[in-house]
């Protein structure tokens, strides 16, 4: 994909349907319940009627993708583990027992992993898009060419349109590599004029809390600002795996297809993909609020509000899989839900 291919998916974008969502609204109001009564749940389904621009929201099929990728600023000591790990949680998400797979079961949830820039051997059972074997150390140089990322862009692009091919009605993001949420601060404070904070992420000691601000406030200055140019801070500071949800983002957007962010990574590549076609995150749904400092700056940067609030950190897009359950009790009153003139009771106004 090329700089020019990039602007065309972005031009192709469809607005929300307006309404659509004050249809599914009408509807709530019409059931025999408060007004409001299920508060953001009403309207979240109605955000979901409008991007599938219809009054009857589906969520019959729902398709996760994973994006999976290897740091290089890991070598900078900013994570307490290494690319072995991103591995090994291939391997099992490949055997259908990682976290997230495990949980997705549960939710009727189709998990789809994509290594778009892991190291090390390919893993069987996980499709291979690699842009680059790992990406380069921000802290030194750009973590990707232009070229990778789009590359990496156009890997999410191309899972978004094959799940929607396949019937998808709604599209969930998740991401695995070590070092990841370094790279996803890094390219939030580029995007946002921010100074670095951080979480422990899996568990880091307060010296490595104090390395990792250290190597992204170098990075910045290596940057020397560039929040004007998403797709440059993208390559400089960023990740295969963020490039690749960022085109996910857009590619839904397209297709009219409703997107469930999970934590601070999903957050950064929406952040990413509504500097470059803002408005885009009109399809996007925050799971919950993570417990990463910089996931709550995104979050209101974004105007999203997280439905969830149980001080997750765990990654892979398992927050987003948790929505879905009470997602699919809300649909199933809303479909099937008692009307005030069904039991014969005035209207609430």
């Amino acid at each position: 994909m090329t700089r020019n291919d990039l602007q065309r998916h972005i031009t192709a974008l469809g607005p929300f349907d307006e309404a659509a969502f004050r249809g599914v609204l009408r509807h709530w109001d019409a059931l025999a319940k408060p007004l409001d009564g299920l508060g953001e749940f009403e309207r979240l389904l109605a955000r979901i009627g409008g991007i599938q621009r219809t009054d009857r929201p589906r969520l019959d099929r729902r398709s996760l993708l994973v994006f999976l990728a290897d740091n290089g600023v890991v070598a900078e000591g900013v994570s307490q583990s290494g690319p072995e790990v991103t591995h090994a949680v291939a391997e099992a998400m490949a055997r259908g027992r990682s976290t997230v797979c495990v949980m997705a079961k549960r939710a009727g949830v189709e998990v789809r992993p994509v290594d778009v820039g892991m190291l090390g051997a390919p893993v069987p059972g996980i499709e291979n898009r690699r842009a680059r074997s790992g990406s380069r150390n921000l802290r030194r140089e750009a973590a990707m060419t232009e070229a990778e990322t789009l590359a990496a862009m156009e890997a999410g692009m191309l899972a978004a349109h094959r799940a929607k091919a396949e019937g998808a009605d709604i599209l969930l993001l998740g991401e695995m590599g070590i070092g990841n949420t370094t790279t996803a601060t890094a390219v939030s404070c580029a995007l946002l004029g921010r100074e670095p904070a951080v979480g422990r992420g899996a568990g880091l000691d307060n010296r490595r809390m104090e390395r990792k601000c250290a190597v992204i406030r170098e990075a910045l200055a290596r940057l020397g600002g560039a929040a004007d140019q998403p797709l440059r801070v993208l390559a400089e500071l960023g990740g295969y795996d963020i490039a690749a949800m960022t085109g996910a983002i857009l590619a839904a957007a397209e297709l009219d297809l409703p997107v469930v962010l999970d934590g601070l990574i999903t957050l950064a590549a929406a952040l990413t993909a509504e500097r470059l076609a803002p408005g885009v995150t009109a399809v996007c749904l925050a799971s919950h609020h993570p417990r990463e400092p910089m996931g709550q700056a995104l979050l209101e940067a974004l105007g999203l509000r997280g439905i969830l609030h149980a001080d997750m950190a765990l990654g892979e897009g398992t927050g987003a899989v948790l929505l879905l359950p009470p997602l699919d009790v809300c649909l199933a009153l809303y479909n099937e839900g008692e009307r005030f003139e069904g039991i014969g009771v005035e209207a609430y106004r």
